[in-house]
């Protein structure tokens, strides 16, 4: 009788076993991919201004939750949506029609630009550019870059976006320099095209990741640079890359194992321009430039030793240290006088967390400036979706827009304020 019950007993054991198993396994999935982790709106960090009561009037997504795909979008330190964005940047990515503007520096350097038209009326009525700077070795051809323009033209913006110098495969180097952190050259160059050509536009300054150091620091380097533009937004930049090279090497969050990702990129795009760059025959390459540098080139391992070895040779730096402090965009954000929206993602794994009190303490000292900081997003991911699969557009791609909308409307608003003004006084 009792080997009976015994056996009896085995399915209901069996299946205890199998529940515990199945709880374990979805006790992992919730760990791993954080789905007990909260969606909330941005943390928004700015002063009390008509501005900024504006701007929360006017641009719903600052107020709103960021929701992420459910299954992989909340993946703690941003891994999962970083990494997606790093191998297919957009899904179903648009091809927007462009022309290739060819601009020749005082060096010698041939700067490229792509520039487009936009699609429909902008909501002002009002001739607006959007002037782009992509990330690292990035360019108009990257399919986050081409989901923003499209998204951009067909809200009425003509857009000119930058071709980071020696970043495009099949445009070859005129001069042994290529683009560097902080060299602000290129875009200067772009923007005065735009100005002088377009004479009635107005512009919106637009960077991501190292687009936005170079754009901030681009305005902060003069007054002048600041003149007829109506914003800047910054997104998912670091700010300083003097603090941000020591957090490279940690293995904390894996940024040394991006570090050697982003290192074997940029050695990559070098040795493609090596002749350029390296070439005996070449007298016009910078004297410091040797074989050894490039005997080194061929067994870095990080950034921080290429941009030893190579980058801060192209502009005379001593040493990496004052190339870092030199190029960095923290000693000019407190010249910016326009709008200024600094967009960071709180699991960005690229961007350390001490990086962040940068824009936290300017946008509490300055009305101008609001620092936006979602809990999820990754380094320029931002993906929405359902659960499992993203959707064509980004959160990041839509905020940009609303605020660059918001700011028109209100230096329209401003401008009418002011013309009844002075139609009052002068009827007095």
């Amino acid at each position: 009788m009792s080997a009976m019950l015994e056996t009896s007993e085995l399915p209901a054991v069996f299946d205890g076993v199998k529940l515990a198993a199945v709880a374990a396994v979805l006790y992992v999935i919730v760990r791993c991919l954080n789905l007990k982790s909260p969606t909330a709106p941005p943390e928004l960090i700015y002063q009390d201004s008509a501005l900024a009561r504006f701007l929360l009037k006017s641009c719903p997504l600052l107020t709103k939750e960021y929701i992420p795909p459910l299954i992989w979008g909340k993946k703690r330190s941003g891994h999962i949506q970083t990494a997606l964005y790093g191998k297919m940047g957009r899904v179903r990515s648009p091809h927007p029609y462009g022309l290739r503007k060819y601009l020749t520096m005082p060096d010698g350097a041939t700067a490229t630009f792509d520039l487009f038209e936009p699609q429909s009326e902008h909501c002002t009525g009002e001739d607006v550019t959007m002037v782009i700077c992509p990330g690292i070795a990035n360019h108009s051809e990257k399919q986050y870059i081409r989901t923003f323009v499209d998204y951009a033209q067909k809200n009425g913006y003509r857009c000119a976006v930058l071709n980071h110098l020696g970043a495009l495969p099949n445009i070859e180097l005129t001069s042994p320099r290529m683009f560097t952190y902080g060299c602000t050259w290129e875009f200067s160059a772009m923007v005065n095209y735009i100005k002088k050509t377009y004479p009635q536009t107005q512009l919106v300054v637009v960077g991501f990741s190292l687009g936005g150091n170079i754009v901030c620091k681009y305005l902060g380097e003069s007054q002048a640079n600041q003149e007829r533009v109506l914003c800047c937004v910054s997104v998912c930049q670091g700010y300083s890359a003097l603090r941000a090279q020591e957090t490279f090497m940690q293995w904390d969050q894996c940024r040394r194992f991006y570090n050697f990702l982003m290192a074997d990129n940029m050695k990559k795009i070098i040795l493609s321009h090596r002749q350029v760059l390296f070439g005996d025959n070449n007298m016009k390459k910078p004297q410091s430039l040797s074989d050894a540098d490039l005997s080194k080139l061929y067994t870095a391992t990080s950034l921080m030793q290429i941009d030893d070895n190579v980058m801060r040779k192209f502009h005379g730096y001593s040493s990496l240290k004052e190339y870092y402090e030199e190029e960095s965009c923290l000693h000019y954000l407190h010249r910016i006088y326009v709008p200024l929206l600094l967009v960071n993602a709180a699991d960005d794994p690229l961007v350390h967390e001490s990086l962040l009190s940068i824009p936290r303490a300017l946008s509490e000292k300055r009305e101008n400036v609001m620092h936006v900081l979602p809990l999820h997003g990754g380094h320029l991911g931002f993906f929405e979706g359902s659960v499992l699969f993203p959707e064509p557009l980004t959160w990041m791609d839509k905020l940009v827009v609303q605020y660059a909308n918001a700011i028109c409307q209100w230096e329209k608003t401003k401008s009418h304020c002011s013309d009844t003004e002075q139609a009052v006084s002068g009827q007095e």
